[in-house]
């Protein structure tokens, strides 16, 4: 172990572009509309973010049923199923629709799936939100496959007819086993159109990677119910870190874990907002790590439009002249 004490930081991190949509989509409705805004399921999945917007006006609900009749409501980025738009509808509610475009896809391959008679096979966690998303979109069709421990269990009304789906925030690595044993079992099936799982949970694996090997701790900014965050601090440990752990901000790092450890690598999940992770790195650098080398795995210049709904109502707001 180096004699250095040194933070490698993992580039990319942190926000991808439907996180970063979403949030902006929370703060330009309530500036455009004045709170309350009622948004449905968190907006993202990290703490600090909700509750970042609650103080600024944003009412979280578990269900479309607690928003008042005729009120304003935001879908998260993780995306809702069909049913969702039409509770939505039968209480009169304004709706802006958040859901993350490379999630949106998914949900497209779902229904072109299920109207061509496919049985669909759906990689991901039960009970996560976008998982619940995707799966009303063609109920009838969709079998949930939750790591390849759990593939034995699946059974299809028709093997030469099978294509399989994937969550977006989960680990490649294990999404790549999964399907090596579904195609065993279904020599037939068919892989989706592109690649599910989004680029930016690759990039983001992909550059803690890069550090977790160096390291003899890796601390993951991020909140224990984000996927993807969650994930990272796994690849991590797999690939060669001493130590792993997932924080959602300096308060919650010991300093035990710092204990005879000279390179600390540090990331976010992709809903974490950059002034978290600042705060890793200074409560680092008091403690003697204030050696911080960037390690860029890729670049980012990928950015989503808002919403189609909120995009109108801007515009209409605009001055005149």
């Amino acid at each position: 172990m180096s004699s250095t004490r040194r933070v490698l930081l993992a580039a990319p991190r942190g926000y991808c572009a439907g996180v970063d949509r979403a949030v902006i989509t929370v703060e330009k409705a309530l500036a455009l509309y004045g709170p309350p805004i009622y948004v449905r399921k968190e907006i993202v999945h990290n703490k600090y973010v909700v509750a970042t917007l609650r103080e600024k006006g944003a009412i979280f609900v578990d269900e479309t049923e607690e928003v008042p009749e005729g009120a304003i409501v935001i879908f998260s980025a993780h995306g809702v199923a069909p049913i969702v738009h039409e509770e939505a509808a039968a209480r009169n509610l304004r709706t802006i629709d958040a859901t993350c475009p490379l999630v949106t896809k998914v949900h497209n391959e779902a229904k072109r799936f299920a109207r061509e008679d496919y049985d669909i096979l759906l990689i991901g966690h039960e009970g996560h939100e976008e998982v619940i998303g995707t799966s009303g979109e063609a109920p009838e069709h969709i079998t949930l496959v939750d790591g390849p421990d759990d593939v034995e269990n699946v059974e299809v009304r028709d093997p030469s007819k099978v294509v399989w789906l994937s969550q977006t925030t989960l680990s490649v690595d294990e999404t790549n086993a999964t399907v090596d044993r579904l195609k065993q079992k279904f020599p037939l099936l068919i892989d989706p159109p592109s690649d599910d799982i989004c680029y930016a949970t690759q990039n983001r694996q992909v550059a803690v990677k890069q550090i977790a090997a160096e390291s003899d701790l890796v601390i993951v900014v991020g909140s224990r119910n984000s996927s993807n965050s969650v994930r990272l601090a796994e690849v991590a440990l797999e690939a060669g870190a001493g130590a792993s752990h997932l924080v959602d901000g300096a308060e919650e790092i010991e300093e035990s874990w710092l204990e005879g450890v000279g390179t600390v690598g540090v990331t976010s999940g992709a809903s974490v907002p950059e002034v978290l992770v600042d705060g890793v790195l200074r409560y680092l650098a008091e403690h003697g790590f204030g050696q911080v080398e960037v390690v860029t795995s890729a670049e980012e210049r990928l950015q989503f439009s808002l919403p189609k709904e909120l995009r109108r109502d801007l515009r209409a707001a605009e001055p005149v002249g």
